[in-house]
């Protein structure tokens, strides 16, 4: 998992909670994020890039 580029990881965890996945996996991915120094995010990178902001 060490090769795992940040972004795929937080991806990953965001996706695994989203579907539910199974505790221990989702635990493993936390461990890792906790270990990098990363922060999860609710959305993963690429939902952010597809929505769309408007300026008033």
């Amino acid at each position: 998992m060490s090769e795992m580029p940040d972004d795929l990881l937080l991806e990953s965890y965001s996706k695994a909670k989203d579907l539910q996945l199974c505790r221990d996996f989702i635990l493993l991915l936390e461990r890792e994020i906790q270990r990098r120094h990363l922060h999860p995010v609710t959305q993963s990178p690429r939902e952010k890039k597809t929505k769309k902001s408007f300026t008033i």
